[in-house]
């Protein structure tokens, strides 16, 4: 069974690696780009075969290790 997360930072904390492509894509020239949230996805394979144990595990491998909660959100998909 596959997994995928996605980590983003927490609406209102600071992005500068967001802000800094945000800055880069204007000057290359792209223009009315507002704001850029930048993250991080990680995609797993897992042994599972129960779709809502692997995502309580995945869900248990977030909170320990792949974001850091204080400051990340985390999306998680299973397919």
């Amino acid at each position: 069974m596959k997994a995928r997360v996605t980590v983003m930072l927490k609406t209102g904390v600071l992005d500068p690696q967001g802000e800094a492509i945000r800055h880069a894509l204007g000057t290359l020239g792209f223009q009315g780009v507002n704001g850029v949230r930048q993250g991080k996805v990680i995609e797993l394979d897992l042994a599972a075969t129960d779709k809502a144990a692997a995502e309580a595990e995945v869900k248990a491998m977030c909170e320990k290790l792949l974001a850091n909660t204080v400051i990340e959100s985390y999306r998680i998909e299973i397919g």
